[in-house]
């Protein structure tokens, strides 16, 4: 499988010029689901291009306790040169560009995630924004109310004008218009999403996201190509509250998303708050319940957010 892997690197080298241990990142975010910790561990004793060729060429049980041979039966049928290429390709068409934890504008943040950390990003825009400080995840329903696209609207714009970058994941709904708010505070936002960014999702915000892609930046961890799933999406809120110093949820019903990535948050001992809202409101009703049940701080303006 040696020449396999050295193919790869001959087939996109006038496209790619990284160093072995970047160019392996981004073929194990191509052959690796995200948040496989079976990898993440492999990567963290070998890192990315031994733990590669190992993984290829290695029948060797050295690394039994991982699950190695499991690992192999998952990645090895995704290993298409084809597909490997097509994704650097891709990504080369849409002005996307690769970095890894080698590069300058990696979020550090995602240390805390261990062996679930991503192993690329694929970035549309300035990376460099990746690297801002404070910053501060603000998530939400997809179905808000009114009084939660106010309240979201009014809170960003209040954090931009304390220099915080604004991250979230481009739903429909309070992530849309932080993302919205922030933009038009002359803020810098960041659209972590749940498929490769090449094909923005969700459809109804591709306007916003070639916005957000020309003054902040679109992420992904899944390489060009790659579509959105169930999983993903529970996948992609780590990246959320990993990147960011805390995790604010505006609006929020009993099972909404945005509490997976409050979860998250908590996991790694970053932040969470809340921000109430009416008691008859359903949508409100996940916000209540961090407050009450997981110890979110009660938040109402950008001023709080700002001291958590």
């Amino acid at each position: 499988m040696n020449t396999t892997l050295d193919n790869l690197r001959t087939e996109t080298a006038e496209i790619s010029d990284l160093s072995p241990n970047a160019f392996a990142a981004a073929v194990w975010s191509t052959i690796s689901e995200p948040g496989d910790q079976t990898a993440g561990a492999l990567i963290a004793a070998l890192g990315s291009d031994a733990a590669l060729r190992f993984l290829l060429e290695t029948d060797s049980a050295t690394y039994e306790e991982l699950d190695v041979k499991t690992l192999r039966e998952r990645a090895l049928p995704r290993l298409s040169p084809g597909l490997i290429t097509m994704a650097f390709r891709t990504a080369a068409r849409f002005g996307a560009h690769l970095i890894t934890p080698e590069h300058a504008h990696w979020p550090t943040g995602f240390a805390d995630l261990g062996y679930s950390a991503p192993h690329a990003l694929w970035v549309r825009g300035n990376s460099e924004f990746l690297t801002c400080s404070p910053s501060t995840a603000i998530v939400g329903a997809r179905a808000a109310t009114g009084y939660g696209e106010h309240v979201a609207m009014e809170i960003t714009a209040g954090l931009v004008e304390r220099d915080h970058t604004i991250v979230s994941g481009a739903a429909y709904g309070i992530d849309g218009m932080a993302h919205r708010a922030a933009l038009a505070s002359h803020g810098t936002t960041i659209a972590y999403l749940a498929g490769g960014v090449d094909r923005y999702y969700p459809s109804g915000h591709d306007a916003l996201l070639t916005r957000i892609a020309e003054e902040g930046a679109v992420v992904s961890e899944l390489p060009c190509g790659q579509p959105p799933t169930k999983w993903r999406f529970l996948m992609r809120n780590r990246l959320i509250a990993a990147h960011t110093q805390r995790t604010v949820v505006v609006e929020a019903g009993w099972r909404s998303g945005s509490l997976n990535t409050a979860g998250h948050a908590v996991e790694i001992g970053r932040p969470v708050g809340a921000v109430p809202g009416p008691v008859t409101s359903a949508a409100s009703a996940g916000c209540h319940r961090l407050i009450r049940d997981y110890g979110a701080t009660l938040v109402t303006n950008a001023e709080e957010i700002d001291q958590m």
